[in-house]
């Protein structure tokens, strides 16, 4: 069954209007017809199984069958800061922890990141990320689309995580899996979570000691060196493990 997003304004007491993009590729690309099954999320609280009653031009009709209050969020929203890393990289990044439940990706310019990106290609980088994090969302079910903000500094990321319930700084050099345990564990349903994640070559010693004095809480993944792209969903992983039943 696909799944579409509308915002709440779209969604009445008996169907759902769906307009925009979606409407030519419902119509023209997917071919669907009035009787078609089709999962819509309210970018917030709700999903919506539907089938399709009307199709137009300009928009399509889908009458409400069942409200999923349930969805398929993770109960802590976790927001990644993701130091920039090269190519395509960041792609693969945004896709794949959208389907591991990310709540929020950030992506950061830390001291070893390669990839220097100006005002200009730093808004087209966002809005293609943001169309790739679109896509996962609905391949995935989500119940909302997250969002992928413009890239900030370090001290911006702080500043950030810092205002987190829980502020987690995964670091290559930590040792031993006690702490990793600890931080896992005191996570609650409801808490935001801060997660950074160093670019190709890891954190330069000055930006430990920084994330440190904000309030970090340094940890291990593992005894193996993980790839910068492969780190974040270990995380989001584990946290899939410890909430969903």
């Amino acid at each position: 069954m696909f799944q579409f997003f509308v915002d709440p304004g779209a969604v009445g007491e008996n169907e759902i209007r769906i307009t925009g993009d979606d409407v030519n590729h419902i119509k023209n690309v997917l071919r669907m017809k009035p009787g078609t099954k089709i999962r819509i999320s309210n970018r917030e609280d709700a999903d919506y199984i539907c089938h399709i009653s009307e199709i137009s031009d300009e928009e399509i009709l889908a009458v409400i069958e069942e409200k999923d209050l349930k969805g398929t969020e993770l109960p802590c929203k976790v927001v990644l800061f993701q130091g920039i890393p090269k190519g395509e990289k960041m792609e693969l990044v945004v896709q794949k922890n959208v389907e591991l439940g990310v709540h929020r990706i950030v992506p950061v310019a830390m001291r070893r990141s390669i990839v220097k990106l100006d005002a200009k290609k730093a808004a087209a980088k966002r809005e293609r990320w943001q169309k790739i994090a679109e896509a996962a969302a609905k391949q995935s079910k989500r119940m909302i689309v997250p969002e992928v903000e413009l890239p900030v500094s370090f001290k911006e990321a702080l500043d950030m995580a810092k205002e987190m319930d829980h502020f987690i700084f995964p670091y290559e050099n930590a040792e031993g899996m006690k702490d990793t345990r600890e931080a896992i564990e005191a996570i609650k349903p409801g808490d935001q979570v801060g997660v950074f994640i160093g670019p190709e070559g890891g954190f330069e010693e000055e930006e430990v000691t920084a994330a440190v004095q904000a309030g970090a809480k340094v940890v291990s993944l593992g005894k193996r060196i993980l790839r910068t792209e492969t780190a974040g969903m270990v995380l989001l992983s584990v946290l899939m493990y410890k909430f969903e039943e």
